[in-house]
């Protein structure tokens, strides 16, 4: 493991050798055998069903997992599943779920599946991306996955097989015996085959793949992005751009003697890449706690105790987890604990002090895009952590900070601390093809090799990133992505509404929550109370639901009549702090929301005589916007 402080750390790691030089397994295969050849004895990988300290778990070894994943691979293939088709998954975490995300990739392309989706959207990604295979949970108590994949099936035409994974397995008696007898009834209502995940993995070879492992570099994986509507983007993955995201890992973090604890989901790519593959580059001991991770019951309060059991060293996280994890006591020995990452949303800068405060150990925050096969900057673990940045550049990876016209044109380059789109470039980037849909790439990159984030950001003089907003109007709520265009198509449907303009507002827990202004037709009434029955009506996706709805006389507009959104921010910042103030009981008002180059969305505050900073702090820091006093 290299030592990566400053800037020039990583620019005498670039030096050393090209990347085309450093000699990456050409295959998955070939990536996972390399690690059971080293630490074929080590644990790989715990997955435990419940979130006691003490509830049973299951390991695999590298040898082990390289076998299982061996024997799935193979059972893919015959399937019918060549390197050019489609294995989609449909899961929660588990041991099975890492074996059929490798397994996939080894004989074809993987395609995980957020579980959380409806039915339709589900069904939308397996038409997009032509699935011949879905692998998902046998029927089980307290879930509707297996029925919701069923109905999804029925309408994905190209899904011949699918493969069902039974959790029983897991656990224990009395509940491995009452399990089957109450097991919810599954109705098969498509026409694709359905075969048991176990019975038919012992059928085939631990030993060796049946067949020709090509060594040719190829896209191994499509992530979906969002899956809000009925259209997804689905992003296409090389074996090197995933190998690239574990060799970051094993070079610059993680040893074969680390734990890392991940409640995040393998359907995601940071849990995916970040994570997964840098377990198999540096040979580290992966946890996955319970199949939800977070979302599992009692995982927030057991988990200073988890990690207590498994020695961790890690812990992979995102800012909503970090924020109801300071609502426990630290109640278990954490001594071993040595960094934790975060990512998906921005972190508000009172969460990174409290949990430094509390457990002595640093938050490492990052920056990372599904259409990057992830990883892009991070701050130094060993290094200067500036609170509000996402970091120094990956080696291999450049960063430019471009104002490009609508066809991916560069007009120009921005200067230090300059805001612009951040675009970037590294062996994650699919240069040209990002998604599978070939008119959704046209004017997607700049100079034809940059892609353009949609993110805004500068990077200042001693190379840090730092995102300001985006120029893109996606809703980030807890790291999930929601396409306005989703509330604003719904709610435009209302006979009496004129103009929608949906934005995300601030949340101290989830970082922001869809919002939605309303103008309404000439003459027309309604109530934001009538407005908010509708919108639960018609907006399928639960989490894109409006938590708020404000008619307004007008909204305000550009010249050529768009709604312009920036205005609509100010006035959720103002609302939403101006609320969370006279909550705690402070004289303080936000007095106007101004727009800083380098900061973005600043709200200007007025106090009363008296008022301390600190006082402020404590409620607006849990935000991600910046504050000053007017």
């Amino acid at each position: 493991m290299g030592s990566f402080a400053t800037l020039g750390d990583l620019k005498a790691i670039e030096a050393a050798a090209p990347w085309a030089e450093r000699g990456i397994p050409p295959t998955m295969y070939q990536f996972l055998t390399e690690t059971k050849n080293r630490h074929g004895d080590r644990p790989a990988v715990s997955f435990q069903l419940q979130s006691g300290a003490d509830d049973p778990a299951k390991t695999l070894t590298w040898a082990e997992l390289h076998g299982r994943v061996t024997q799935a691979a193979n059972l893919f293939r015959s399937l019918g599943v060549g390197e050019k088709d489609v294995v989609a998954f449909v899961l929660p975490n588990s041991l099975e779920t890492v074996i059929t995300l490798l397994g996939g990739a080894v004989a074809g392309i993987v395609n995980p599946i957020n579980p959380l989706l409806e039915p339709e959207q589900i069904s939308a990604i397996l038409r997009e991306t032509g699935a011949k295979v879905v692998v998902t949970l046998k029927a089980f108590p307290k879930t509707e996955l297996a029925q919701r994949v069923g109905e999804a099936v029925k309408f994905a035409p190209s899904v011949r097989t699918v493969v069902e994974v039974d959790l029983v397995r897991y656990l224990t008696p009395p509940k491995s015996w009452i399990v089957p007898l109450i097991r919810p009834k599954n109705p098969v209502s498509h026409v694709a085959n359905t075969k048991c995940f176990h019975v038919e993995m012992k059928k085939h070879s631990a030993e060796r793949l049946s067949f020709t492992d090509n060594p040719t570099d190829r896209i191994a994986a499509y992530f979906h992005t969002g899956g809000t509507t009925g259209m997804p983007k689905v992003a296409q993955h090389k074996v090197s751009g995933m190998i690239y995201n574990g060799w970051l890992g094993a070079t610059l973090m993680f040893q074969p003697s680390d734990v890392v604890m991940c409640p995040l989901p393998l359907f995601h790519v940071f849990a995916a890449y970040p994570v997964l593959m840098s377990m198999i580059a540096s040979g580290a001991h992966l946890v996955l706690p319970t199949p939800a991770g977070y979302r599992g019951d009692g995982v927030f309060d057991n988990f200073w105790k988890l990690i207590a059991r498994w020695k961790s060293t890690y812990v992979i996280t995102v800012p909503t987890a970090l924020a109801a994890l300071m609502q426990r006591p630290i109640n278990a020995d954490v001594s071993t604990l040595r960094g934790v990452f975060s990512g998906s949303a921005a972190l508000p800068i009172e969460l990174y002090n409290r949990f430094e405060k509390a457990t002595g150990v640093q938050i490492i925050e990052g920056y990372g895009l599904t259409e990057c096969t992830c990883l892009v900057s991070i701050n130094p673990p060993d290094g200067v952590k500036k609170i509000g940045s996402v970091g120094l550049p990956f080696p291999y990876t450049t960063v430019r900070i471009l104002h490009t016209n609508g066809d991916g044109e560069v007009l120009r380059e921005c200067g230090v601390d300059e805001v612009g789109e951040i675009c970037v470039s590294n062996p994650g980037v699919l240069e040209g093809s990002t998604y599978t849909e070939v008119d959704k790439n046209r004017g997607l990159f700049a100079e034809g090799r940059f892609l353009r984030t949609g993110d805004l950001g500068r990077m200042d003089g001693d190379g840090y990133l730092f995102i300001t907003g985006r120029a893109k109007d996606l809703i980030i709520r807890g790291g999930h992505n929601i396409d306005p265009a989703v509330i604003e198509e719904a709610m435009i449907g209302h006979e009496a509404v004129s103009f929608v303009g949906a934005i995300g507002q601030p949340d101290a827990f989830a970082g922001e929550l869809p919002c939605a202004y309303v103008e309404l037709v000439g003459g027309a009434t309604v109530t934001s109370e009538q407005l908010m029955d509708y919108a639960k009506l018609h907006i399928r996706e639960r989490a894109a639901v409006p938590k708020h709805i404000e008619v307004l006389d007008e909204l305000p507009k550009t010249a050529v009549g768009k709604v312009f959104k920036p205005d609509l921010r100010r006035r959720a910042i103002i609302r939403v702090y101006d609320a969370a103030l006279t909550e705690a009981g402070l004289p303080v008002r936000v007095a106007a929301v101004v727009e800083d180059k380098k900061r973005g969305l600043v709200a200007k505050l007025t106090r009363a005589p008296g008022v301390e900073d600190a006082a402020v702090t404590a409620v607006l820091g849990s935000f991600t916007g910046p504050w000053d006093w007017a």
